[in-house]
């Protein structure tokens, strides 16, 4: 095990944040157990138990290296990719192009990053998988909403396996005088996504008034987006000694994160309502599936992987 040591503030950080969350929703329970608000209550503690799990899950993978963490960001893509498939029609004639997704490409572009091979793995599912997955279900001569089936499958592996690949593949980035530290890289956008996701919603949940797109995502306002990149955006600037990038950069990133991944969740909201379910799944208790978890890290990887290579890699 040789979990990275810079990091140990930051985990440190969130679990002493998660100690107190668990006490608080403890005291909560106790006292106002059988009451109305109880519904939000265990809600509330379904999902602290859940942020203990998979900052565990986390924390766990990286103390194994890299490959701990992209073999997680695998998993993930994989479980992910398997929730978008589900809400979408799926035939007969579909089933080869869906095992060669499911059990071919997603372990391919993953492997991709292992090797550190970026000419390939930034056009490996864009271009090949694109053009391969089409021919696939035709063969089979199935022509009924050919299109539809072929495109939504296509749009399920860039968002899940593409987009999402670019998140440990930020390990593979040759930062001058920040070589050995690239899981940090990792831990930033992690936490800037995830924390602004939770900073929005309390934000709106304490001031929001005016909806954004209230068909989509009721949830969703102007204060609570406004709050909930403002306090990401702060937070980023903060951890800049965390970075390769000076205060203001470190701050420019994290809105870049937290305005991308807002944007993310609000188009697989959009999805989500087209199919007319809440939540992608039920794996993670308390927060739906894997997809809803990462919705917004799915748009904001692909912009930090990209900033970070143009500004401060030597590619």
């Amino acid at each position: 095990m040789n979990f990275p040591a810079e990091s140990i503030p930051i985990f440190g950080a969130l679990g002493a944040v998660l100690l107190a969350a668990s006490g608080v929703g403890y005291w909560l329970h106790l006292r106002y157990a059988g009451g109305p608000s109880q519904g939000v209550i265990d809600n509330l503690n379904a999902r602290i138990r859940a942020w203990w799990l998979m900052i565990a899950v986390a924390g766990s993978a990286m103390a194994l290296g890299n490959g701990g963490t992209i073999g997680l960001f695998g998993l993930l893509s994989f479980l992910a990719f398997r929730e978008f498939i589900t809400q979408t029609p799926v035939r007969r004639a579909d089933h080869s192009a869906l095992f060669f997704s499911s059990f071919l490409v997603i372990p391919a572009q993953y492997w991709l990053v292992a090797a550190n091979w970026y000419g390939m793995f930034a056009i490996f599912i864009p271009v090949y998988v694109f053009l391969t997955l089409p021919v696939l279900s035709a063969l089979f001569a199935d022509e009924q909403k050919f299109l539809q089936r072929t495109a939504e499958m296509q749009w399920g592996l860039m968002i899940c396996a593409y987009c999402l690949s670019h998140v440990p593949a930020l390990l593979t980035l040759k930062v001058p005088g920040f070589q050995g530290r690239e899981v940090q890289l990792v831990v930033f956008l992690v936490l800037i996504s995830q924390v602004s996701d939770v900073l929005q919603y309390v934000w709106g949940k304490l001031f929001g008034k005016h909806k954004i797109a209230a068909r989509l995502s009721p949830n969703k306002t102007v204060e609570g987006f406004a709050g909930g990149v403002l306090s990401a955006t702060l937070l980023g600037g903060a951890l800049w000694g965390f970075t390769p990038f000076p205060p203001l950069f470190a701050a420019a990133m994290a809105f870049l994160i937290a305005v991308s991944g807002f944007l993310g969740g609000l188009v697989m909201s959009a999805i989500k309502r087209d199919r007319g379910i809440k939540d992608w799944g039920t794996l993670i208790e308390g927060h739906g599936g894997t997809l809803d978890r990462l919705d917004s890290l799915c748009f904001s990887a692909p912009l930090f992987f990209h900033a970070t290579r143009y500004f401060y890699s030597l590619y």
